[in-house]
């Protein structure tokens, strides 16, 4: 872990954020097969993956430097339990809203030829994009509505480790990172958003779009927000004194 008590200092719109990374988590929104990869749910239903994939190379980065740095990672994953039992039912919002693009459970062919299930647990269409596979140390959540909170262990995860900032990445920006960041902002957590370690479809062809206006509303009144440089660099001197002990 990091020395108790260092602090970093990370430019940021509306203003900088001095943060600890002792007390800090890099929190990974689903980015999964089933969002980020050619086979899975999104790209079956005719979206355009590339935003996604474009920022899974600068999300590396980031948690190659938390790691080091000794800041916790988490990883919540959009999935559901085999029977279903967890949707909400055919007639609720949350299934009805996933079935525009594909039904919930819906047997697919992997692109490496294996059978795999749309949104379930512990199959290839919720497995994390195989560049950002989580490591031993990190922390992998469930969820099965867009916030990482809702009807989950998060909360009790990050207080038993005495986190308070949580520095967020993943997609899509408006909604399952927004979701979170807004019920994490509820539960008192300071929530740094790296606006390009997020990615959104919606909108994405219009003047402004949703990631715009998610990051308009995030630094106006949910948190706080930078770019993946900015906080590697704050991180970098912390970095340098741990590779000289």
């Amino acid at each position: 872990m990091p020395p108790s008590g260092r602090r970093i200092a990370v430019s940021a719109k509306p203003q900088a954020i001095d943060i600890s990374p002792a007390d800090s988590a890099v929190v990974v929104v689903d980015m999964q097969n089933d969002f980020g990869s050619e086979g899975g749910l999104f790209a079956l239903g005719g979206i355009d993956i590339s935003g996604i994939r474009t920022v899974v190379p600068r999300i590396g980065e980031v948690l190659a430097a938390a790691r080091q740095a000794g800041i916790l990672v988490v990883y919540l994953k959009m999935g559901f339990r085999p029977d279903l039992s967890d949707t909400g039912g055919l007639n609720s919002p949350n299934w009805i809203k996933h079935a525009q693009l594909r039904p919930i459970g819906e047997t697919i062919t992997t692109p490496e030829g294996t059978q795999s299930r749309i949104l379930i647990r512990d199959t290839w269409n919720t497995d994390i994009v195989p560049e950002l596979t989580p490591e031993a140390v990190d922390v992998v959540v469930y969820k099965n509505r867009f916030s990482g909170f809702y009807g989950t262990d998060l909360d009790q995860i990050l207080k038993a480790r005495s986190i308070k900032t949580l520095i967020f990445t993943g997609c899509t920006t408006s909604i399952c990172v927004e979701s979170t960041i807004r019920d994490a902002m509820f539960r008192d957590y300071v929530c740094l958003l790296l606006a390009d370690c997020a990615a959104e479809p919606i909108g994405e062809g219009l003047l402004r779009s949703n990631h715009d206006a998610s990051l308009l509303v995030i630094q106006a009144l949910l948190g706080w927000v930078s770019e993946s440089g900015e906080f590697l660099k704050a991180l970098a001197p912390m970095l340098h004194t741990r590779q000289l002990a």
